[in-house]
């Protein structure tokens, strides 16, 4: 059975399709990119259909990591579909909570790298060149713990799919 992950911000074309698109990278070269299913997703709709940033995409492309979805706003289906549903802020995290998701499935991102010292990840939409590249920081060390965290865990814990094919 497959693991399946969605990343989530606020308009789904800077931090969430980077953390989509660092975790399949990284899962590629693990070698456990079967084992997964990635997607991200947006509080709001405000740039449904878009592709993502292109200072994100460029950022993403000089680390080597291609960034193709669209944004789409998070649907209340996304609540059942996926295991883990990892957002970028407070904001998100209160957002997605009062929209009915289960609170055992959502969690702050950088909650996986706690030694950091950041609780979340800065929207950089606003700002320079620079605040794209600590974005990137940020979630390639979060999307790699978040792959040995998963290779971590025993298929019988609690809140693990027993017969699953985990990273």
């Amino acid at each position: 059975m497959t693991t399946r992950v969605l990343f989530v911000c606020l308009g789904n074309i800077c931090r969430s399709p980077l953390a989509e698109g660092v975790l399949r990278h990284l899962a590629a070269e693990r070698g456990v990119a079967g084992a997964l299913e990635v997607d991200s997703a947006g509080t709001s709709d405000y740039h449904t259909g878009e592709a993502p940033d292109p200072r994100m995409r460029a950022t993403a492309a000089r680390h080597g990591v291609e960034l193709t979805s669209r944004a789409r706003r998070i649907e209340v289906a996304d609540f059942r579909r996926f295991d883990h549903i990892l957002c970028m802020d407070d904001a998100n995290h209160e957002a997605l909570l009062a929209r009915g998701a289960p609170p055992e499935k959502v969690r702050l991102l950088l909650t996986l790298v706690p030694e950091r010292g950041v609780r979340e990840v800065p929207d950089p939409y606003f700002g320079g060149v620079d605040g794209f590249e600590t974005v990137y920081g940020l979630v390639h060390g979060a999307c790699a713990a978040l792959l040995d965290e998963l290779a971590d865990t025993p298929r019988d814990a609690p809140g693990a799919k027993r017969g699953t094919d985990r990273p």
